[in-house]
């Protein structure tokens, strides 16, 4: 005779209910992970250290410092990419920290690295 009800391949109510705290649990953390990269700063530079640019986790740029070397109204163009190549480096490092945290997390579900 067929079993009704349950869930298909006689997963119980209390492998449920384990699934669903653990699945809690994990939100949990990711959002405390996220919390925590938003708050982290990295600073990159360009040109030698004469571009020093601030990022946080949420990719807002909290400080640029400038080498008065490296501003001459002769050049204008070269100062553009050494801050628009410490921009995107310090975007990518943001990048680069968030992908690194939640690879662990999608790891973690079973995902291989999802």
């Amino acid at each position: 005779m067929a079993k009704r009800g349950g869930f298909p391949g006689g997963m119980g109510m209390g492998n449920m209910n384990n699934l669903m705290k653990q699945a809690q649990k994990m939100q949990r953390q990711m959002e405390e992970s996220q919390k925590e990269l938003e708050e982290k700063e990295y600073t990159v530079t360009s040109g030698g250290g004469a571009i020093e640019i601030t990022i946080n986790g949420k990719k807002e740029i909290t400080k640029v410092k400038l080498d008065k070397d490296a501003v001459d109204p002769e050049d204008v163009e070269m100062l553009e990419d050494l801050i628009l190549t410490a921009v995107n480096e310090a975007i990518g490092k943001v990048e680069e920290a968030s992908s690194s945290v939640m690879s662990k997390f999608a790891g973690g579900m079973g995902f291989g690295g999802f």
